[in-house]
Order: C-alpha cells, then structure tokens, then sequence
C-alpha cells in the first residue's frame, strides 16, 4: 500500500505520457452550460443583429426595381429609413455583445488562471523538481487564453455566422436556383479542405504551447541567473539559446501561418470561380429575360452576405483550434494527482506533540535506485535529531521526508502513532516551520517576509521574532528599517542577513516541528553566535531534525545521527560519540583543525 502510494507520487511528480483532449462535448459542460444565460442573451443579440443586417441586401431589388425604374422617390425614403435604423440596431447589438460576452470571457480566463495555479500548488514536489518555473508561467497565463473564443464573440459569430449563411442560402435558391447549385459547389469543396486543414493545425498549436513554455522557463533561468551568467562571462551562450528556442518558435509559427494562409488562398480562388460563374449565368438569364437587374444585384448582395460568414467561420475555427489546443495541455495539469488527497490522507489533525518514529524507511527518486535504506530511529517530542554525514548521504532525503515534501518507498513514518502517509498535510504542515539551506524570500519588505507565515501576527509578536533572531541588528541601519524592499529573491541583502530574515521567519510561525537545514551555514562567526542562541529558544520544546555540516552547531543534540549511503553508520550524543572514536569523531576532529 505504502509502495502504491509513493509510485503515485512519483507519477505526480511527471508530466503524463497520454495528452488529454478536450472535445466538443467536454468544453460545452464545462465551459459554454454553466454560462448559458449570458450566452442565450449574446445568441438572441447576434440574431436580432444578423437579421438587421439582412436589410441592405433585401432593399437592393426594390431600389432598382422599383424606385430606379419607377422613379419612386416615396420607396427610397422607406427604403434609407429601414436601412439607417438597421444600422443603428447592428450597431447598439455589437457593442452590447463585446459587453456582455467579451467581459464574461475574460472573467473565464481569469478564473481558470486561479484554478490552475491552485492546482500547481497541490502537486507534489517532485512535480516542480521535473518542471521549470518559467514553463508553469506559461501554463498559467498563456495556455487559458484561447479560452476566450468558447463564450466570448467567438461562438456567436459562428452561430451568426452559419445563420447568416443559412438565411442567404435560402434566399439566393428562392432567387435563382442554378446559380446558387453552381455556387455551393466550390463552397463546400472549401469547407471540406478547410475541416482537413484544422484537424492537421490542432497539433501545431499543441506543440506551440510546449516551446512557448520552455523557452520561457530558459528566459526565466537566464534573468534569475543574470549574476551568474556575467560573472562567467556567458552572455553569448545565452542569447545563443534563447535565440535557438526563438527560432525554434518561429518555425512553428511560420509552419501555421502557411497552413492558415492557404486555406485563405484557395478559398479566395474558390469563392472567387464562384462569383465569375454568377456573373456568367447571371447575365445570361438577364439578356434572356429569365431575371431582373434587381433580383441579379440582390443575389450578388446576398452571396457575399452568405461566403463572408464562410470566411469568418474559417478563421474563427482556427481560433478554435488554438484554444483547444491550449485546453489539452490544461487538462493535463488538472488530471494530475493532488499531493494532499483526501481519500489517501484521511487523518485530520488537531493537535500535534512531534513524536516521530522512523520505522525501516527507504526512498528513491528513480526505481531501483535507492538514495536512503532501511532507516530506523525515534525522535520523541520536544527532541533535537541531528544528522550529519558527507554530502550526498541521505540527510536531507530524510529530513524531507519528516517534513512531507516526499513519502517513503518503502517502511513508514509515525507521527505521534498515526501513519504519516496517511495524516492530512494541510493540518500537519500548519505545526511544521522550516529554514532551508536555500533562504529563499519573497520579493516585498523584511517585514511581509517574516509576517508570511502569520499574516495577522502581531507587532508585539514580530518585534520579538527579530528580536530572537537578531534581525534588528541589521534593520536598525537602515533608513526604512523592517520596511526595506529587499528585492527579487532578497537580492539585496548579504548572506547571512537573508537567512537570520528566515529564521525569524520560522519563530514568528511557533511551530512544534522544526526542519534545520544548514540554518547557520551563510553565517560568519558572530552572527553565528547569536543565532545559535535564538535556535535554541526556537528548538525548545519542539521537535528538532538538524542538518549541519558545521558540527559545533549540534553538539547539544539529544542525539546524533551519523548517515552514509543512505543509512545510519551510528548513532548517540556528541560525548557518545567522540569516545566511539568512529566517523562522527573523523569528522569532528577533522573539521576543529581546520
């Protein structure tokens, strides 16, 4: 069971082999149903609006039948009256649609933004392990967009479109029926290439979506990595990648673009054979007296009323292609499985002690190759659990997985008696706090960085957060104090200011679970002094897994887990240890000479 779960999590962590396609069927219920309301309203408008529009062909058999040929000025009158008021009617219709339905559909786009990055949030993070950054941006912002054309003018002006089309259909076989078979030969052969052509762009537009993401993910790298990239003197190798995946963009582009224009084209020499054999037929019937000059004009009229929609349609079906195209890799985000499932993760809890029970743990991050074996450990509550070893051991494997960011492959954890894998992450991880050998901060002031935990903490609360991790002994030099904008990543401040900021993070959270990895490695000596003391008013009381490679730091630890290769080489308190005269003794020895 426990192996099941942890290949979920696994498979969570990846983007699934199968790509999800959203059908007709499928956007209709999610998208188009639910807002039905407005888009009947944005149907009877596009209706009435098409129906105004069918005016100025209608009047254009009376204006040469009637009114040039009887010279009947009362009928022009009519005539320009019911085409100025169908005017106006198109018009007030037009702008009530961009209103009504251009409006909703943005405010669709923006909802599934929300819905997809919430969903991102739920991942696992082996997920964001796999993915870059830059490509979920991607994800987020640009692939919803198309979106916009399923309840937006879109449909309507293909639903308008078709009616219009239909309407004039009619009319023109009401008129001349030879002319309007010879018409609807070429037409049909259009829409026929035209179906072809986007069932063949569709994938264009899938593959669109990806490139777009991983040239933005690099562009992403490149401008969070600006630091590195001068100080190695590695501009022209950037601008060579990104250059690569821009072209590489273009191609793409270009490969829809010619697809699109020759639809355009043939439909242009289609259309236009059509309104050459009207012309043809037309004037023959005419010079035999089998049709008027005013049934002639009004059926020219109405052909173009009947190819424009054609036209339209085929370019809004390209933009149907792209948002559909869009939606499939949505969908791919929205079937992955959640991190915290409910079904998987039924215990919710109140309270939480910190007894840990490490029960022959292991973890891999590929199958079959095991990174941490058969670990087995108690870490009773209110404890401090160091582990120490060389890089690459396994401490922070287990670390993580203490905190949940990973499920055991195999054995089990226990927290407090409760199967770990089986506790809701929501309830535990609100107990949870963390400083990680990677400080990150968030763009904004020291101040919202250390609030980030507790939002509505107060300032009592927080002065005696920076107080504890001596916070205020860099702040009180600046001008704004705990209101200075540290900048992307915390850019602005050194090393060790950023990770003291993160420590009174992890204060200010009071949590009974404390995660320390390397929480004092960007510290020179002194800072590292004081900090240590505030530690150990943060550990007190609270369950502690420390990560150091500095081992004066954990010297107090109720005990010292040595790892190598993955497993637990030994075990004991700093005395217990040094008289073993073991690895923990090398390593410290070797680490007070230096």
């Amino acid at each position: 069971m426990n192996g099941s779960r942890a290949s979920i999590r696994a498979n969570a962590g990846k983007m699934p082999e199968t790509k999800a396609k959203v059908t007709w069927r499928q956007a209709f219920v999610r998208f188009i149903w639910p807002r039905r309301k407005n888009v009947l309203i944005g149907l009877l408008l596009i209706v009435i609006s098409r129906a105004a529009g069918m005016v100025l062909p209608g009047s254009t058999k009376y204006l040469m039948d009637d009114v040039v040929a009887n010279h009947d000025i009362g009928m022009l009158k009519v005539l320009l009256i019911a085409v100025v008021v169908s005017l106006i009617v198109q018009s007030i219709t037009s702008y009530a649609l961009t209103q009504l339905l251009s409006v909703e559909a943005q405010l669709l786009i923006s909802q599934l933004r929300t819905q997809v990055q919430r969903k991102i949030l739920s991942l696992p993070l082996g997920f964001f392990d796999n993915t870059k950054s830059g490509a979920l941006v991607s994800r987020i912002m640009s692939d919803v967009e198309g979106v916009r054309n399923l309840v937006g003018t879109g449909l309507v002006q293909l639903v308008g479109g078709t009616l219009t089309a239909v309407v004039s259909l009619v009319w023109l076989i009401h008129i001349s029926p030879m002319m309007t078979l010879y018409t609807l030969v070429p037409v049909c052969i259009f829409a026929f290439i035209a179906m072809k052509a986007f069932a063949k762009i569709r994938p264009i537009f899938r593959t669109r979506g990806v490139i777009n993401a991983e040239v933005t993910g690099r562009l992403t790298e490149t401008l969070n990595g600006v630091r590195v990239i001068k100080g190695f003197g590695a501009e022209e190798q950037e601008n060579k990648a990104f250059e690569k995946g821009a072209q590489r963009l273009f191609d793409n582009v270009k490969t829809s673009l010619t697809t699109t224009s020759l639809i355009s084209s043939i439909s242009t020499l289609l259309l236009g054979l059509a309104s050459a054999g009207v012309m043809g037929i037309g004037a023959s019937m005419m010079v035999e007296n089998e049709l008027s000059t005013g049934d002639f004009l009004q059926f020219t009229v109405l052909l173009g009323f009947m190819i424009a929609p054609i036209v339209q349609m085929s370019n809004i079906g390209s933009q149907f292609t792209e948002a559909f195209a869009g939606l499939d890799r949505t969908e791919e985000i929205m079937n992955m499985e959640p991190e915290d499932h409910p079904e998987e993760r039924p215990i919710v809890l109140d309270k939480v002690r910190g007894d840990f029970k490490f029960e022959n743990v292991s973890f891999a991050y590929q199958e079959g190759k095991e990174v941490v074996h058969d670990i087995s450990f108690d870490a009773p509550a209110g404890s401090v659990t160091a582990l120490v070893g060389s890089s690459g051991s396994g401490k922070t494997t287990i670390a993580s997985m203490a905190a949940t960011f990973i499920t055991p492959s195999g054995g089990r954890i226990f927290l407090d008696g409760k199967d770990l894998s089986q506790v809701n992450l929501a309830s535990f991880r609100q107990h949870l706090g963390v400083v990680l050998q990677d400080d990150f901060l968030f763009q904004g002031t020291i101040r919202e960085n250390i609030l980030f935990p507790r939002p509505n903490a107060t300032e009592e609360q927080l002065q005696q957060a920076v107080k504890a991790a001596y916070v205020n002994e860099f702040t009180d030099r600046f001008d704004e104090g705990l209101d200075t904008v540290i900048g992307e990543r915390g850019v602005k401040l050194s090393g060790g200011q950023r990770q003291r900021v993160t420590i009174a993070r992890a204060i200010l959270a009071a949590p009974r679970v404390i995660i320390l990895d390397e929480a004092t490695s960007n510290l020179d000596t002194e800072s590292e002094a004081l900090i240590q003391q505030s530690l150990n008013q943060l550990m007190k009381d609270r369950t502690t897994f420390v990560i150091a490679h500095r081992l004066s730091t954990i010297r107090q630890a109720d005990r010292i887990l040595v790892i190598e290769n993955g497993r637990i080489a030994e075990r004991g308190t700093h005395d217990e240890l040094i008289a073993k005269k073991g690895r923990y003794f090398d390593l410290y020895t070797y680490q007070a000479r230096i």
